[in-house]
């Protein structure tokens, strides 16, 4: 059978021919990673948000692991894209949130394979990575962050919590309406593993008086639950005053994440331009991974941090793990409501809240009175 094509067809593949995609090669390979590069790492870094090195990594791991990214001959003995222009166009993309086409004159991609690229990229991303660099905290890290929290005045705090808006460019307009904090906590898993007995004791102690379940610094939308504390919205008084500024001060680190996560990569900063709810979720997924692998990569050059501040004798600590998972596993669905109730309850977090009050006005009240 003979097949005829097309003047279309013809001009496709005459196209295609011409991109000249070892040309492509070869220059993303003599700008960035020949012996004399024609642009120095701090470039690099710039442009494309990690180091080369960690760059590199990412490439090899992911031509081993990924049959995608594994470079091969045509039937004419052509070799295919390098999968060094496959994930550097994957990075362009995340980078700068552009259109598909945009690394076309540089790579010499077509948007097509630009797209396949992007997907088998943050798909490699979360299958390679996903497990150690979304993992939950180990007692090792919980033990840091508990440390690091009573440092700043919240003993018992593991961090700051919020969401971010993703503005979805192609939604469908008969959905009315927009998920606020709320809604995203009742379909959080944050709690789950509280609720099910599965997670580390957490004990410590705030003006005298002993808690056992960690809990977030919020803002004043978020429930009055145990597990969260918000500021106070119209302070009275000097002690009042105090534990909302550092409060304030404190959660802004959650915002300050949301902030490098969106400068770092602008496809989660402008609105999404796909059609398909699961690979967005993929996209925002891979970029918290590759976040995550860049601060683990740059942790020991950061000059701002004193780490030995955290570093304190353990006698001088009210904040420690239990290296054993909770003994309240619930064995039936009433036990399981019970541990639901303890994080929901409203005196307790009132008593927590009113604890910590004095806490910081004993720890940094004497700095205000010389004010």
């Amino acid at each position: 059978m003979v097949i005829k094509k097309t003047k279309e067809q013809k001009e496709k593949n005459e196209f295609t021919s011409k991109k000249n995609r070892e040309e492509g090669d070869r220059r993303l390979w003599n700008d960035y990673f020949s012996e004399t590069p024609t642009y120095p790492e701090n470039l690099f870094r710039r442009r494309f948000r990690m180091n080369k090195s960690l760059f590199m990594r990412i490439v090899d791991q992911l031509s081993n692991e990924v049959e995608y990214f594994r470079q091969k001959k045509d039937a004419l003995g052509r070799l295919s894209l390098s999968p060094l222009q496959k994930c550097m166009a994957a990075i362009r993309v995340f980078s700068y949130g552009s259109a598909a086409d945009v690394v076309d004159e540089y790579l010499r991609l077509g948007a097509t394979t630009v797209r396949l690229c992007v997907e088998h990229f943050l798909e490699g991303i979360i299958y390679l990575f996903g497990d150690e660099y979304l993992r939950r905290p180990t007692p090792t890290d919980l033990q840091r962050l508990l440390y690091i929290g009573e440092h700043r005045g919240f003993p018992g705090m593991i961090g700051s919590i919020d969401c971010m808006h993703w503005e979805w460019k192609n939604c469908p307009t008969a959905w009315k309406g927009t998920l606020n904090d709320i809604n995203v906590l009742d379909r959080s898993p944050v709690f789950d593993d509280i609720i099910k007995g599965q997670a580390l004791q957490v004990t410590f102690s705030v003006n005298g008086r002993e808690y056992h379940l960690a809990y977030y610094l919020t803002d004043g939308i978020y429930p009055k639950w145990t597990t969260f504390i918000q500021s106070i919205p119209i302070p009275q008084g000097l002690k009042a005053t105090l534990f909302a500024q550092h409060q304030e001060a404190v959660r802004k680190d959650v915002e300050r994440a949301f902030g490098v996560l969106q400068a770092r990569f602008a496809i989660v900063k402008n609105p999404a331009l796909f059609w398909d709810k699961a690979k967005i979720e993929r996209i925002m997924r891979a970029c918290i991974i590759l976040h995550n692998m860049i601060v683990e990569d740059e942790r020991d050059g950061y000059t701002h941090l004193d780490v030995s501040e955290f570093q304190e004798g353990e006698d001088t600590r009210t904040s420690h793990v239990d290296l054993t998972y909770s003994t309240d596993i619930p064995s039936n669905i009433a036990n399981m409501m019970g541990v639901r109730t303890r994080i929901r309850d409203r005196q307790m977090h009132q008593q927590l809240k009113a604890d910590l009050v004095e806490h910081l006005w004993s720890k940094f009240g004497r700095d205000e009175d010389n004010n």
